[in-house]
């Protein structure tokens, strides 16, 4: 089952344990969210809202969305302006809709690991967490000794001499 929520001048259609991003809203990550203006509940179609459904949420971050570029022209004159935005933008995870007949819960955990901290993990840039860690039996403040390995050094190489001019005979009226 699914539920139709307006929030920000948008409309979206969520169901239980959806990630979705919607406009800037006011909260910390982990704050519940609930949603009053639901305009439809899987049949039950509001007039204009359906009465009595609530739609729940977590918050997991509030970010800076991708940049929109702006490029301003007019041709033959030499005017080119470039210009950048970046919109904020909230994500949160859908944990239930209640109302319409049908209550619907989900029975996962909401994780408030952010986009950032999962893309620095992909490229092995950011150390995973200490519960993470103790999760799976791996040591994070130990790092591995490396015992210093003696290097014989080789004999600088020595300049080859250089090549000596061929003797000249010199043919003396002596000699001839």
């Amino acid at each position: 089952m699914y539920a139709v929520i307006k929030t920000g001048g948008k409309q979206y259609r969520v169901a239980a344990g959806d990630l979705i991003k919607v406009e800037k809203l006011a909260g910390e990550p982990g704050d519940a969210v609930k949603f009053n203006e639901v305009l439809m509940v899987g049949d039950a179609i509001g007039a204009p809202l359906v009465d009595g459904a609530v739609v729940e949420a977590t918050l997991i971050e509030t970010r800076k969305g991708e940049k929109v570029r702006i490029f301003k022209k007019t041709r033959r004159q030499g005017y080119r302006r470039t210009n950048g935005h970046r919109q904020f933008e909230t994500v949160l995870r859908v944990t239930s809709i209640l109302g319409g007949g049908n209550d619907i819960k989900w029975d996962g955990t909401v994780s408030l690991t952010t986009k950032a901290e999962l893309n620095a993990r992909a490229r092995n840039l950011a150390p995973r967490s200490l519960a993470a860690a103790l999760e799976t039996d791996v040591e994070v403040d130990t790092v591995p000794v490396v015992e210093p390995v003696a290097v014989e050094e080789a004999p600088a190489k020595k300049k080859a001499a250089p090549k000596k001019a061929a003797a000249t005979t010199e043919t003396t009226a002596d000699e001839a």
